[in-house]
């Protein structure tokens, strides 16, 4: 069986598509992908564990005209590469791509779509219900199978869409990466990077958007290090909001307290010697790094939105803070550094939870869409 994986970026299929790449190639399939290569951005990201990669000049605007070109580069792909599944993934990679697969799909090719968070859903903004819901609920007519990874996504499409529709956890963490240490381990690791076993450490993970909105975590560090003067905020993500979060850091009089990381390939490594990870956004999905996190067996504070409180029980396994309100979050923060028994607790609580969106969990999820009955 030959599939093709598309997505708007090439570094999408390398992040979250592995797992799925294992389970094809377990059963001999050949898996091409079809994106556009910005690995070079990426610091480090390989696509090498694929069979063959095509490199499509996809545009996350609806407007660009590179759409227009990416629809013609992949029709000529599909027409000659004799697809039996096209498994298409991001907003206009998933647009493009149904577009593109008309003619194969009468022919009797599958296809899959993805989706990894619709743009409507309760308490979204009024236009999006008007602009994204039609479109999403029209090209569903252009779909075998559609994947959801919450809930809400999944209750919604399998009541108003026009295809089959299945629910997975995510697309899986890989739970040899991401596991709790025991406190001996957490010091030794601490201590070879250079920090003391007392010191307190915070991380925070996304593209530097203004979505992602980590200055809400700057501004909580404020109060964090009134009490605790030498902890530590790791930012770790590149994106377009580096400079303004640089201005301010040095604004707050963090420059100390705040260590911008990049884009981090080992994240793994933070995961192991941070006391609290925070995320700040106003809009996700279903954010892997929270699952990492508390697969890591770390406390999460987060910001009150859909994809959050997928994961999030406020005050069983991590805390919910309303979207901006950095008070609120240093508080919650500063509640987990002081009280030790309560976070093992509510990490062991985190962890139970996380299990299901781990690599193993979700294979199996994956085998049951590709291979089972249906």
């Amino acid at each position: 069986m030959k599939v093709l994986l598309t997505a708007t970026v090439q570094s999408h299929i390398c992040q979250f598509h592995k797992p799925l790449v294992e389970v094809l190639h377990a059963h001999g399939c050949e898996v091409h992908v079809a994106a556009r290569d910005n690995l070079a951005e990426k610091n480090g990201l390989k696509l090498d564990f694929v069979d063959k990669v095509f490199d499509v000049p996809f545009s996350r605007s609806p407007k660009s005209p590179d759409n227009l070109k990416a629809k013609k580069i992949l029709e000529q792909i599909i027409n000659e590469g004799g697809y039996d599944i096209i498994h298409c993934n991001t907003p206009m990679g998933g647009i493009v791509t149904r577009l593109a697969a008309k003619k194969a799909r009468k022919s009797g090719t599958k296809v899959i779509y993805t989706a990894h968070g619709f743009h409507f859903y309760e308490g979204a903004p009024k236009k999006n219900w008007l602009i994204y819901y039609p479109i999403e609920k029209y090209f569903s007519r252009l779909t075998d199978k559609l994947i959801t990874i919450t809930r809400e996504d999944y209750k919604l499409a399998i009541e108003k869409f026009h295809c089959k529709v299945a629910h997975m956890h995510g697309v899986g963490v890989d739970e040899k990466r991401y596991f709790p240490v025991d406190e001996a381990e957490r010091i030794c690791l601490r201590e070879r990077e250079g920090y003391r076993p007392d010191q307190k450490l915070l991380l925070c993970i996304g593209e530097l958007l203004p979505n992602k909105n980590q200055i809400m975590a700057i501004h909580a560090m404020q109060e964090i290090v009134k009490q605790y003067p030498d902890a530590i905020l790791f930012i770790a993500g590149n994106g377009p909001e580096e400079e303004n979060l640089k201005a301010e850091i040095a604004a707050c009089g963090l420059e100390n307290n705040v260590k911008m990381l990049g884009y981090c390939t080992h994240l793994e490594d933070y995961q192991h010697i941070i006391d609290v990870q925070l995320a700040c956004s106003y809009r996700e999905g279903l954010p892997l790094n929270l699952v990492e996190s508390m697969l890591s067996g770390n406390p999460v504070v987060a910001s009150v939105n859909r994809g959050h409180k997928e994961l999030i029980r406020d005050s069983e396994n991590g805390f919910l803070v309303p979207a901006g309100d950095a008070h609120a979050m240093a508080q919650n923060i500063l509640n987990i550094l002081k009280d030790e028994q309560a976070v093992k607790e509510m990490s062991q609580k985190a962890y139970d939870f996380a299990m299901q969106y781990c690599f193993g969990s979700v294979k199996k999820e994956l085998e049951d869409i590709y291979f089972g009955n249906e």
